[in-house]
Formats: C-alpha cells, sequence, structure tokens
C-alpha cells in the first residue's frame, strides 16, 4: 500500500507519515512525495492514499489540480484526500472535481483510511472475481449449447451436473428439470439401467468407451443414438462424466431402406429361378391331386390303386413341402428391416439362400457345397441370408460367359480353430485386381455397366456382419478369382432348448378334447385345420373376430384361440387387444397365425406380445399341435 503526497510541504509530510507509522495498517505503507500534478501521468498512481496540499489560492486552480490528480489514479483502488483550509462551499466544489475528503491539514486517523480503502479493494476485487466466474460460466454456456449434439455431464452419483441446449431438445426438458437428476427419472426403468451400467463402466476404468443405445425421451418418442463418453477429475478431485450423443435414427432408417432395397434388388435378379423352383413342384403336386380326384371319384378301387394313391399323396406332400420351403426363404429374405438380434442357424441361413439362386446358379456354374454341422451365431436370420445371397449372387455374376463345366462356385461352411464360424465362397471368375480389392467395400462402388449394379451389396454386407462381431476376408487375383471368407464368432453357451426345426413330443391322443376357436377370414383355413386335428381339439372356425367376439360374449367357453393377424374390418391385433380388455385370462391363451403380411404395427405389435409367439402359415399338424400346447401351458 502506498501514500503519495502531492506538493505537501516537507513539515506536514512528515507528520503524516508519522501518524501513517504509528498505526497498525501504516507501519509497512510506502510514502512517495512529489513536487506538483503536473508530476503524474493518467492511471500512474499506485493503489493507496493520494494527498494534495491545497495552499489557498484560486478556487480554479485548487480545482484544476483535483481534476489533473482524478485522472491520474484509478478511484476504486485509491482515497483522494485534499488537505484545506477552505470553507465547505469551496470543498464542496473541490469534491465534485475528484475529491474523496477535504481535510484540515495534517488530517487525523489516517490508519483508518488505509484499513477503509484496503477493505473497499478487497471488496472490488471479490467482486470482479465473481464477475470473472460468472462470465466464464456465461461463456462455457453459451460454447455447450452452440454445440449442435446432445452432451450432458454427470457427477459420481450419475446425476446430471451441466446440459447443453441439444440434450435438453431430445429429452424435452429444460436445464432445471435436468440438472441434480438422474436417468431414472425420465427413461424408461430398462434403459436407465443400461445407462448406469455403461457409465460405471467408464467411472471404473477410466477409458473412454463409445456405444450404440437406445434413448427414450420423456414423451416416449425413441432414437438410435451413439454416446461417446469420457470420465475426467474436477480443480478439487471429484471425479466426473462427460457424454457426447449423435443421434443416428434417420441414418439407421436410411441404411435399413437401403438393405432393404438391396434384397429386393437381389430378389429381381432371382426371380426367374425362384419361379422355376416353385413352379417345378407346383405342377406334379396340381397333376398328382387331379389324379387322384379322379381316381376317388370311382365308385371301388384295387389294392395296387391304393398303394398308387397313396404313393401320389406323397409326392404330393413332398412337392408341397418343397413349396413352402422355398416361399418360407423368400418371405424370411425379403421381410422389412427388423432390429432383433438372437441365436441364428448358420446352416439354415446357407441352405435357404441356396435354394433362392441354386436354379440361376446352374446355368452359370457348377456348384460345390461342403457344409459341415456349425454352433450358431449371435445375430439375425434376415440380415445374415442377406449377406449369403449377396456373395452367391456376387460370386455368380463374376464368373464369365462360358461353358457351365468350366466355371466353378465353391460353398464352404465349417468351425474354424478359434471356435469361430466360417463362411466361404470361392468363383474361378475374372478376380480382381489389387486397386479394386481396396475399394470394392466401398458404397456405390461397382465394376459393372452402369444400370447393372447399385455398389451397395458389398457394402451392406460389410456392415451387417461387423454389426454382429464379425469380419470379411478377400482373395483375388485376376484370372485365378475371388475368394471371400466371413468369419462369425459362435455362441459360447446356448440355452438347451429343443432344437429348431424338430416337432415337440405330440400331445396325448388320449386326454379329452379341447375347444379351440380359430379365427381366419379364408374358410379353407378353419375346414382344413378342424379335419387335421379333429382328434386331439374341438375346433370351431369363423371367418370374423367380431363374430367371435359374439361367441365369448354370448358364454361359448374355449381353451385356447388362434386368430390370424392381418384380416379385414377387425384384424388379430384389434381382437386381441379388446380381448385382454374383456377377458384377459383368455387373451393369454391367445395365439396369433401369419401368412406373411407385415405391417409397421404388425411387427410392432407382435414384438409387444412376442410371448404369445407366431404361427407361420402353412403349418402342419405336429407344429400347430405344438403351438396350442404352449398356449395352454
Amino acid at each position: 500500500m502506498h501514500a503519495t503526497l502531492v506538493a505537501v510541504p516537507f513539515a506536514v509530510a512528515e507528520e503524516i507519515e508519522r501518524r501513517l507509522r504509528e498505526s497498525v495498517a501504516g507501519r509497512d505503507c510506502h510514502v512517495v512525495c512529489v513536487p506538483g500534478a503536473s508530476a503524474l501521468t493518467p492511471c500512474s498512481v499506485t493503489e493507496g492514499l493520494l494527498v494534495a496540499w491545497d495552499a489557498g489560492g484560486p478556487l480554479e486552480d485548487a480545482f484544476d489540480t483535483c481534476q489533473l490528480l482524478h485522472e491520474a489514479r484509478i478511484p476504486s483502488r485509491t482515497q483522494l484526500v485534499v488537505l484545506t483550509e477552505r470553507g465547505p462551499e469551496e470543498t464542496e466544489a473541490l469534491s465534485e472535481a475528484g475529491a474523496d475528503e477535504c481535510l484540515v491539514p495534517p488530517g487525523p486517523n489516517w490508519g483508518a483510511r488505509l484499513v477503509m480503502l484496503k477493505r473497499r479493494i478487497a471488496a472490488e476485487r471479490a467482486g470482479a472475481e465473481v464477475q470473472s466466474l460468472r462470465r466464464a460460466g456465461d461463456f462455457l454456456r453459451s460454447a455447450l449449447d452452440a454445440v449442435p449434439d446432445p452432451l450432458f455431464v454427470k457427477d459420481r452419483q450419475h446425476r446430471f451436473v451441466a446440459v447443453n441446449a441439444a440434450f435438453c431438445e431430445v429429452m424435452s426438458s429444460t436445464p432445471e428439470m435436468l440438472l441434480g437428476r438422474s436417468d431414472y427419472d425420465f427413461v424408461p426403468a430398462q434403459e436407465a439401467d443400461v445407462f448406469w451400467r455403461k457409465d460405471e463402466q467408464v467411472f471404473r476404468s477410466g477409458k473412454p468407451d463409445e456405444n450404440e443405445e437406445v434413448l427414450t425421451n420423456p414423451k416416449g418418442r425413441g432414437h438410435r443414438v451413439v454416446t461417446k463418453k469420457a470420465a475426467f477429475t474436477g480443480s478439487d478431485g471429484e471425479p466426473f462424466l462427460v457424454g457426447v450423443i449423435r443421434d443416428v435414427t434417420d441414418r439407421k432408417r436410411l441404411e435399413s431402406q437401403l438393405m432393404v432395397a438391396d434384397r429386393m434388388a437381389s430378389v429381381g435378379t432371382l426371380a426367374a429361378g425362384v419361379a422355376h423352383e416353385i413352379n417345378n413342384p407346383l405342377a406334379y403336386v396340381i397333376s398328382n391331386l387331379s389324379f387322384l380326384r379322379e381316381r376317388l371319384s370311382q365308385p371301388e378301387l384295387t389294392q395296387e390303386q391304393f398303394v398308387e394313391l397313396r404313393d401320389v399323396v406323397a409326392e404330393a406332400e413332398e412337392g408341397a413341402g418343397r413349396v413352402r420351403a422355398i416361399v418360407r426363404d423368400l418371405r424370411t429374405f425379403a421381410r422389412a428391416e427388423e432390429e432383433r438380434q438372437g441365436p441364428v442357424d448358420v446352416s439354415r441361413v446357407v441352405d435357404g439362400a441356396l435354394r433362392l439362386v441354386r436354379n440361376e446358379l446352374s446355368h452359370r456354374a457348377r456348384l460345390v457345397c461342403t457344409l459341415e454341422p456349425v454352433p450358431r451365431v449371435q445375430g439375425n436370420e434376415v440380415r445374415l441370408s442377406q449377406v449369403v445371397v449377396n456373395l452367391l449372387v456376387n460370386a455368380m455374376q463374376a464368373v464369365p460367359e462360358r461353358g457351365v463345366e468350366e466355371n466353378l462356385v465353391r460353398v464352404s461352411l465349417r468351425t474354424g480353430t478359434t471356435g469361430h464360424v466360417e463362411l466361404e465362397v470361392f468363383d474361378n471368375g475374372h478376380g480382381m485386381p489389387a486397386d479394386v480389392q481396396r475399394r470394392i467395400f466401398d458404397p456405390f462402388f461397382t465394376t459393372r455397366p452402369v444400370g447393372e449394379g447399385t455398389g451397395l451389396g458389398l457394402s451392406i454386407c460389410l456392415s451387417l456382419v461387423q454389426a454382429m462381431g464379425g469380419t470379411i476376408e478377400v482373395t483375388s487375383a485376376p484370372e485365378w478369382g475371388s475368394s471371400f471368407r466371413v468369419v462369425l464368432p459362435a455362441l459360447v453357451a446356448e440355452v438347451a432348448t429343443t432344437p429348431e426345426g424338430t416337432p415337440a413330443p405330440a400331445p396325448n391322443r388320449v386326454a379329452p378334447r379341447r375347444r379351440l376357436l380359430l379365427i381366419d377370414d379364408e374358410p379353407a383355413v378353419g375346414s382344413s385345420v378342424s379335419r387335421l386335428v379333429r382328434d386331439v381339439y374341438e375346433v370351431r372356425a369363423v371367418q370374423d373376430a367380431r363374430e367371435a367376439l359374439r361367441l365369448l360374449t354370448s358364454g361359448e367357453r374355449f381353451d385356447a384361440i388362434l386368430v390370424d393377424l392381418m384380416m379385414p374390418g377387425m384384424s388379430g391385433m384389434d381382437f386381441v387387444t379388446e380381448l385382454e380388455r374383456q377377458a384377459p385370462e383368455l387373451a393369454l391363451r391367445t395365439g396369433l397365425m401369419t401368412g406373411g403380411a407385415f405391417t409397421a404395427q404388425a411387427r410392432e405389435f407382435v414384438g409387444r406380445h412376442s410371448s404369445r409367439g407366431l404361427l407361420e402359415k402353412p403349418f402342419e399338424r405336429d407344429s400347430l399341435c405344438t403351438f396350442v400346447e404352449h398356449l395352454l401351458q
């Protein structure tokens, strides 16, 4: 702290310094004497006391001196004291010129003045720090709000301590509603559990993490998001977590549409072959049924004719089974995109894909298959089917136009040495140079003529395989051919279940028949099911879901109900919804059937009622009985 004495006579200056030294506050005060105000430049006076001498001349001179001194100081950090003998009116004028005090020399209480000045300077500095912190906070908030991606910061208790405007928009909430609360206050509990576990993993490991998640805001709108998270430590040592969200909902929707479009393009490529695969068995099914009708119109049949008819029926059943298999494979392959993940039977997927392309491929190349039993993988059957079909179509189109015997497509399925499932598709076609190999997985890259390829097939294959935790390896050379090897991690442990495709034990035929209500707008479905299981169930078939509700309302009792998912008028979904309201215990014993037609609403409805299962047409007796028995349990 300083005391600057301006033009103060020596004796007065000594007295002021003495009085300062006698006070506790002034013991360390540095006293500086200057001859006049002109010796000071603007803002050159250091913080402390600024003491000026008024010799008593014209008031204007004293006024000008006060103004010069006032300009040379920082008012909030100095105290301008004028030592003068002037009366009240003139000292008031000096105050207007800048003087803080006017005292009769040498003036009392110099130590007290230093104390008050120090207090004022400290308060000013504290206020400046508060303003600085406030400005820094405003700046930080503005910077966070300028970030277009949603951003949040959580404390160690997983509570929000900072959010930006984009995050508030996604959550349909204000900062005041979010701060101090956790995910459990805003999103469904199962989602909050996932967020908590992943946040805790980042807190404990200290390593950044990135996850794709589903985020449902308080208004029920779901978002598919990718969240990057990292932990950091505050100045006081408290840990925090910062997360940045990128909404990929629209991108995922577009990817889904591109995948479906790619599958439809493949279906178009294979349409002729699929029609052939259906028409061949359908031809002899129809012929055999015509022959059967003709023979059954005869009044009597010999034993040899009965044997022949059994063979005819067996052939018709075998042909219908082939048609059913190809339709099932086509329906699986062409099904609208879905996110559901689960164990996938790779052998079944490869068999289905081969059925779709076999006829078309048979006109281009020899097909050699080596399919070993392999464990299941975690993934999506539709997506894996798309990968296999794309690779087979790619191989088929890679072989040149030459004799079928000269072209080769080899499909191998095996378990790798590391427990992975390996699928390899090889063709001895043109092969690819190194520069083409580097680009084959780039979106929209194709070597085929304009109009004959989208360039999406292999790019989509890579995305789908990587989503299942796998890889695609490519080996190719000109004039040698190409090999695409898909490597997928096998399931380490699987829940012991009845193998897919193996019918469960047929229900006990001795037990009394149970009543089954079957609702299907196709009358032939009802009559055929009634004949098929009349020794097991008493079937009541109706074609209208509203009529079924009237039967139930009138008091008719049924042990189980089968209803078609998509029907005109009242659909199966509407029926189940109404039944849940009227008879919830019977709704639990109601199963859905489908011939393959799905809307987005139907798919979402089936997902919510997945515990009941879904019976796909056409079905056999054993699969129907197994499904009904499951409803009765």
